[in-house]
């Protein structure tokens, strides 16, 4: 890696680590501590996700005129400041302002930074510098938690206070770092449309963007979207998991994910990633099968909780799969320039899945559980259908780029070789 790719590296790391030490207390935060009540608390985790769709649409348009940096800087002190203030905050109004802002910020960062990995990156090095990027998230993720698990405490408001301190300080030191990082010159987009809806135009015209987008969704709604509402419920409701079992569960997710990412890394990048997309769907749908013994068979209360925390393990060998897969398929198939509205465009598809998963998910895994596991078993086995069905629309090197760039160097050389047989 080079230096620009390092800091980028830490930077994902740092903001993952500040998230971490606020995200699984913010409900008890709002509801409790502040005493707002669970209705403002269930407003601010939407005000969340309604902040990403507002502004992820017009991220796009912007990363691509002003470059990432630029876009990053700007959306980190947003968090910043949505952070410091939502640890202040008293007021339910005051509250909800915070959250759009961290929200707003947190969504940009997303795309922004996934863009700058791009542009620091080739076609043969991309997939792992995403596979870097998905690993050092969910480990500042989970040390962060761990961190802040351990500073909070629910009778004292200054606790939380410091923690969001805390989240604000990371993101400002992530400005710090960031600002010093030398980015390559930009390609020139070269055609680009001058309006926002040309470039929305554009890319909804690309029709292996748009099954791309399809499937995202899918896989979202499926996974991420249920793993704190509809599974989590279900688990409790079905299969009486404890809460410790269910803090487990999300334990053994992480833990996967960080002991298998780059032990299948050399697995996926020698498959065509439509197949390797196909693959993870069928293997969520045995962890939805094992989610389904687990709050349906007639086993054990220690079978059950040992099934349901393989069920969140199976999800994160999937995740450690996608991770080198998905990104950087969106990479290649953006028209050059234009990265940074396809990132946007893919990150606003998974705030939609996020948005819509636990609304639905959360009331069907908490009373009709076995409709419940059928409907997302089935899904999984939708993802196989959509991976294939997608990969009849991808072109060699989008496919299968290390195969595409084998075939290159064997040609080369065989070119060589005639050229000094020749001479």
């Amino acid at each position: 890696m080079g230096a620009a790719m390092r800091r980028i590296h830490v930077g994902n790391a740092l903001s993952a680590f500040g998230l971490g030490f606020t995200v699984p207390y913010l409900y008890v935060y709002v509801a409790q501590v502040r005493g707002l009540g669970a209705m403002t608390a269930g407003l601010v985790l939407a005000v969340f996700a309604v902040a990403a769709l507002i502004v992820l649409p017009f991220a796009g348009r912007a990363i691509v005129r002003r470059g990432p940096l630029p876009v990053l800087l700007a959306a980190l002190v947003a968090a910043a400041v949505g952070a410091l203030s939502l640890g202040l905050s008293g007021s339910a109004a005051a509250v909800l302002l915070s959250a759009a802002a961290l929200g707003a910020g947190q969504a940009v960062m997303q795309p922004a930074l996934a863009t700058m990995i791009v542009d620091c990156s080739t076609a043969g090095t991309r997939s792992r510098a995403f596979a870097m990027q998905f690993f050092l998230q969910n480990l500042g993720l989970g040390v962060g938690g761990l961190i802040g698990g351990h500073l909070v405490d629910t009778s004292e408001a200054g606790s939380f206070t410091l923690l969001f301190s805390l989240e604000a300080a990371m993101f400002l030191l992530l400005v710090v770092v960031m600002a010093t990082v030398r980015m390559p010159h930009s390609p020139r987009v070269e055609d680009a449309p001058q309006s926002a809806r040309g470039s929305w135009k554009q890319l909804l015209g690309n029709r292996a963007m748009v099954q791309l987008c399809v499937l995202g969704f899918v896989l979202f709604f499926a996974c991420y979207g249920q793993f704190e509402s509809g599974l989590s419920a279900y688990g409790v409701e079905a299969a009486g998991i404890s809460t410790s079992a269910l803090g487990t569960a999300l334990a053994a997710n992480t833990l996967m994910i960080v002991i298998a990412q780059f032990a299948v890394l050399r697995f996926v990048e020698r498959r065509k990633r439509s197949r390797v997309i196909a693959s993870v769907g069928l293997i969520w749908a045995v962890a939805w099968a094992v989610a389904g013994y687990a709050g349906l068979g007639n086993g054990s209360q220690e079978m059950a909780t040992a099934a349901f925390v393989s069920t969140y393990a199976l999800f994160g060998l999937g995740e450690a799969m996608l991770s080198p897969t998905l990104a950087p398929l969106v990479a290649d198939l953006a028209p050059t320039g234009m990265a940074g509205q396809y990132n946007s465009a893919f990150a606003l598809v998974k705030q939609l899945a996020l948005a819509v998963g636990p609304a639905v998910g959360g009331p069907l895994g908490a009373s009709l559980h076995a409709p419940y596991i059928v409907v997302f078993l089935l899904f999984s086995l939708g993802i196989t259908v959509l991976a294939l069905r997608l990969g009849r629309q991808l072109t060699e090197v989008q496919d299968h780029p290390s195969a595409a760039r084998s075939r290159v160097v064997a040609q080369g050389s065989a070119a060589a070789g005639q050229a000094a047989a020749h001479a």
